[in-house]
C-alpha cells in the first residue's frame, strides 16, 4: 500500500478529486517533451521556478504554517532559480497566481506542490540519464527532500488530514487544488514573455 492511499479525509478526497487533472499533467508533461532537450528541460524549469513562487507565497500564512509544521523546509523556487542560472536562461518576474488565495485553499495548492515533489523521482532521473543534469547543476527543482521524499510526503499528508476542516472548507481546497494544476499547466504550455 503506498503512502497516498495510507491516507483517509481530505488526503483521499484530494487524491480522488483531482486524479484527472493529475492525469491531465502527464499528457501535458508528455508533450511537452521536457527531456528532449535543453530548451524544453529550460521551459519547464521557468514554470516550475514560477509556481513554487506563487506556492511560497502562501507560506506567510499562519492558519497555514501552524497546520504544517515543517512548512519551512517546503518550496523549491530557489532551487529553480539556481538552475535557471546554470542553464543562463533569463527570465522577467510575473504576477503572482495566489496573491487572493487564503487559508484553506492555501492547502490545496501546497498539495499541487508536495505532489509534484513526489512525483519528481522519476523525472530527477531523466534529468540526469538525458540532459547530464544532477541535484548540483540544473537539476536541484528536483531533487528529494533531504529526509526523502516519502517520508516528507506522509507526514505532509497527515498533518492535512487533521486540519478539521468542515465540508464546505474542504471542497474549496479540493477547487483550489485544481486551480493549482491549472496554473502549472498553463505556465508550461504557454511561457510568460521574459
Amino acid at each position: 500500500m503506498s503512502v497516498t492511499e495510507q491516507s483517509n479525509g481530505l488526503a483521499l478526497r484530494l487524491k480522488q478529486e483531482t486524479a484527472v487533472d493529475h492525469e491531465h499533467m502527464h499528457v501535458l508533461m508528455e508533450k511537452a517533451a521536457v527531456f528532449l532537450n535543453q530548451e524544453n528541460y529550460s521551459k519547464f524549469t521557468l514554470a516550475q521556478y514560477y509556481f513554487q513562487k506563487d506556492i511560497e507565497h502562501l507560506f506567510a500564512d499562519e492558519n497555514l504554517m501552524d497546520l504544517i509544521s515543517d512548512l519551512d523546509i517546503r518550496g523549491r523556487s530557489e532551487a529553480a532559480k539556481a538552475d535557471l542560472q546554470d542553464l543562463e536562461l533569463h527570465y522577467a518576474e510575473i504576477k503572482l497566481a495566489t496573491e487572493q488565495v487564503k487559508f484553506p485553499e492555501s492547502i490545496g495548492w501546497l498539495y499541487v506542490s508536495e505532489g509534484s515533489t513526489l512525483g519528481a523521482a522519476f523525472l530527477f532521473k531523466q534529468a540526469q540519464a538525458s540532459l547530464g543534469l544532477s541535484a548540483e547543476f540544473g537539476a536541484r527543482n528536483l531533487a528529494a527532500y533531504p529526509e526523502g521524499r516519502a517520508k516528507v510526503w506522509k507526514h505532509f499528508i497527515s498533518e492535512i488530514d487533521q486540519a478539521n476542516l468542515t465540508q464546505e472548507q474542504m471542497d474549496q481546497v479540493v477547487l483550489a487544488a485544481k486551480q493549482g494544476f491549472q496554473r502549472f499547466a498553463a505556465l508550461l504550455t504557454d511561457q510568460p514573455a521574459a
